[in-house]
């Protein structure tokens, strides 16, 4: 299962990237006057898939919890706390 779930990540991960890369097409599009209603069909089927695997990731146990401003800066906190001085290397 825990292969399954990794594989799953790695499919959100690669998706995430050419999401990214097909907004920049559109903006670049969008920019020069051109009709990005193609590419921005695609992006809304990349979203389509985008839930699909969030939903099987879930499924199998593998949701990740959004972290408040609060919980963030504390565990940023923490973590410049957690760094080696100058001194101690």
């Amino acid at each position: 299962m825990d292969n399954k779930l990794n594989e799953i990540r790695r499919k959100i991960s690669l998706l995430r990237s050419q999401m990214l890369s097909a907004k920049d097409a559109i903006r670049k599009q969008v920019d020069r006057d051109e009709d990005c209603s193609k590419s921005s069909l695609q992006l809304m089927a990349m979203r389509v898939v985008m839930l699909g695997l969030i939903g099987e990731r879930n499924r199998l146990g593998g949701e990740e919890r959004l972290l408040n401003v609060d919980e963030r800066l504390k565990l940023e906190a923490r973590a410049a706390s957690r760094k080696p001085s100058q001194r101690e290397r």
